[in-house]
Parts: C-alpha cells; structure tokens; sequence
C-alpha cells in the first residue's frame, strides 16, 4: 500500500508557495494545489476535526477550540481526548476499506486515547510540587520513551507560548520521519507548530524573511519523507 504524508501548514496560502517551498512548489506545479474551503469558525481545532472526519461541527462537535461543557458548567479549551469528536476519523474508514491500512497520528489535535495505530501530542507533566514539564504523550506508550531517547524531550515551550521557535517543528517532522520508517504507516499526518502562530501573529501572507527562512529549515527533514 502506498504511504502518504499530509503536512498541516496552518495559514498556508498559495502566495507563500515560492523560493521557500520548493517540493510544495514542484507539487503544485504538477497540479497538486487545490483550495480548501474551511468549516466556520476556521480556528485549529474545528477545522482540524473536520479534516479528520469530513464533517460539519455540527456532527463532530468541535464548534471552536474551546466550548461550553454542560456537566462541569465551564467553558474548558483544547482539550485532547479524542473520543470528544463525533464523526468517522479517517483512519477508522481506512481499515474499514482495508484491513492492513495504518495510520501515525503526529501532533494533529484531539490526539490522546485515539484509535489511530501511532500518536504523539504535546502533553506536559505537573509534578505535586507546582511545576510544568515540558513532555509528550505517545501511543503506544513505549514510542514516548523512543522518541524522547533519540530526539531529546520534547521542546514543549518552543511549541507555544512567547518562546515559540522552530526548533519544535524540527523535532516533530524528525519524530514523523522517524515513525514513517520504522513503523510505515499508510498514512502519517504531521502538523508543524511555529509556522502557525507566526501567521498568527503576523496575519497571512506577512511572514518575514527571517521566519520564512525558519521555516523552511524546518522543512529541510520533512523533504527527506517527501
């Protein structure tokens, strides 16, 4: 079966496809650019789950990143528990078609306790004494301590917040290189963390050429799975 690999650039938008992105550039030369039309609210997690189950919010339930839990009476947000998504994940039609297909959850959200064959999402630990350390959850849990022992702890701080920096999307296209050649899923989904919040921050289309040569640093492993 032949093996796929969805990148998610958040906010990636056809005049970025340049100098920058070579092989996305080569991809779209041949036809492979093809416009999305986006769930409303087009925030991470809605559109995330729709992708994951080509359906509406209205049927897998991610109305935001964030909602309005009746049993607790608060609002929580990102949340990631997989089985709050309503809908058929993608994976679970894959095997549904065929048997032997497999699926690496890399970082995508709703990514704990799913019933993809891999995953692995940012999950820091809170000792008793007040601290956060920065880690990851991984399923099966031994792929956790693999990835942890040939790529460093995972660099939770540089995925979000103010330090925010390429050095953890380096590491999650390294760890889904790493799954993708050892495990060779049908299908492996990564989603790189700076570039998002970079357009974020700046507004698409406004990423700086410092940024964007960042980035395309970053994606210098991802091309080896390309």
């Amino acid at each position: 079966m032949q093996q796929t690999l969805v990148i998610l650039v958040v906010g990636l938008a056809p005049n970025l496809v340049g100098e920058h992105t070579p092989n996305l550039t080569k991809l779209a030369a041949r036809g492979g650019m093809r416009a999305v039309v986006p769930p409303v609210p087009a925030v991470t997690c809605t559109s995330q789950s729709t992708l994951l189950t080509g359906a509406p919010p209205s049927v897998h339930g991610a109305v935001a990143n964030g909602w309005y839990f009746r049993d607790s009476a608060e609002v929580l947000l990102w949340r990631q528990a997989n089985h709050l998504i309503g809908g058929e994940k993608i994976w679970d039609a894959g095997k549904k078609r065929d048997a032997d297909f497999t699926c690496a959850q890399m970082f995508w959200w709703y990514n704990m306790y799913t019933s993809a064959d891999w995953s692995a999402t940012p999950r820091p630990q809170y000792p008793a004494d007040g601290r956060k350390v920065p880690d990851h959850y991984a399923h099966p849990s031994e792929l956790r301590d693999e990835l942890n022992a040939k790529l460093g702890m995972f660099p939770l701080f540089k995925f979000w917040g103010p330090m925010t920096s390429i050095e953890a999307s380096q590491w999650i296209a390294d760890a889904t290189i790493h799954v993708m050649e050892t495990r060779k899923p049908t299908l492996s989904l990564c989603l790189p963390a700076a570039s998002g919040l970079q357009f974020a921050a700046l507004g698409a289309g406004r990423l700086p050429s410092t940024a964007a040569t960042g980035l395309a640093r970053g994606g210098s492993s991802l091309r080896a799975a390309d």
